[in-house]
């Protein structure tokens, strides 16, 4: 028992200020619980057929061509329109507030909007809850991913063909971002992609995915093979080898000689010849000689300058198995 009269009232003030900290914790949790009880439960409507009373064709906001791709495919127990899946809550999230008008007439918008009112990261995770195979095994830490892209910025859901999966109009899409590989394309010597230019009658064969993998790979650049040269071996299987006389730059890089979107010079080469050899053969002999101008009529007739240049007698250039191939001449 406190008997010293100073000791007992520091202890009165002591509880009395320890009673006063739990009113006030007490008292704000009750306020929390009742703020909670006051919001709304998240609810599902009834279905599409209410979301398509503002959302069908000729309203201000159409969404009636979702029906046309694969999503809207009511048969497929994966899609969201499949039976218990929620239709188009199955990615907005539960909308049934969204269907009542606020005082102002307005309306409140869905849980998952895909603009710029939800989180990049809310977005995707939505999308990834189903397409999570293993097309998308390298999207987390992929450059895309960590640009903060999210699906919706390349992809169009609600259109019958989606712009992006689709041959001739994929590259559009990509170049969006893309703007550099796009005026390479438009260059004088190019892989067969689609550009706004038709003047070559082989454009529109291969387009981006046919190199890379927008979802994020193994390989540099998003490539779907784990290198460069793997990934020009699929079509240019003749310069893989093994060859009896191997040519280095072509083993280590096919980038050392070419580049791959367009370039201004033959074959995708990333200078012309003899200047693009001349970088790396500078032994005696005419390797070393300094070609120019004057080695082009009526100047001049320096083999090493017309027709193919240094290719004329260096035919098999990314390697030979001829016995005397030594110098990829044969």
């Amino acid at each position: 028992m406190i008997t010293n009269p100073e000791t007992r009232h520091a202890s009165l003030k002591i509880t009395a200020i320890l009673a006063a900290f739990l009113f006030v914790f007490l008292a704000g949790s009750a306020a929390a619980a009742g703020e909670e009880a006051q919001q709304p439960e998240a609810k599902y409507s009834k279905g599409v057929k209410q979301c398509m009373i503002c959302h069908k064709e000729g309203k201000e906001r159409p969404a009636h061509e979702i029906f046309f791709t694969e999503m809207g495919i009511t048969g497929d127990p994966d899609s969201p329109f499949a039976d218990g899946n929620h239709d188009c809550e199955a990615c907005h999230g539960p909308a049934s507030q969204h269907l009542k008008r606020q005082p102002d007439g307005s309306r409140l918008p869905p849980p998952v909007t895909f603009d710029d009112k939800t989180p990049v990261a809310e977005q995707n995770a939505v999308c990834m809850k189903c397409h999570n195979d293993s097309g998308r095994f390298h999207w987390p830490g992929s450059a895309h991913n960590l640009e903060g892209l999210a699906c919706v910025s390349c992809h169009d859901l609600h259109t019958p063909n989606d712009p992006v999966l689709a041959l001739e109009t994929q590259p559009e899409v990509c170049y969006q971002c893309h703007k550099e590989q796009r005026a390479q394309f438009m260059r004088q010597s190019r892989h067969p992609v689609q550009t706004p230019s038709e003047s070559m009658s082989y454009v529109g064969l291969m387009t981006c995915t046919d190199c890379h993998q927008p979802h994020g790979g193994n390989g540099p650049g998003n490539l779907i093979r784990n290198t460069i040269n793997e990934q020009c071996y699929d079509c240019h299987a003749e310069k893989r080898g093994p060859f009896l006389w191997e040519h280095a730059p072509v083993q280590e890089d096919c980038t050392n000689c070419h580049t791959p979107h367009g370039s201004n010079y033959e074959n995708l080469l990333v200078a012309r010849q003899p200047y693009l050899c001349q970088q790396c053969h500078l032994a005696q002999f005419h390797p070393s000689s300094v070609y120019s101008g004057t080695g082009i009529p009526p100047d001049g007739a320096a083999q090493q300058m017309l027709g193919k240049q240094c290719a004329n007698c260096h035919a098999q250039i990314h390697g030979s198995n001829h016995p005397g191939g030594l110098r990829q001449t044969r």
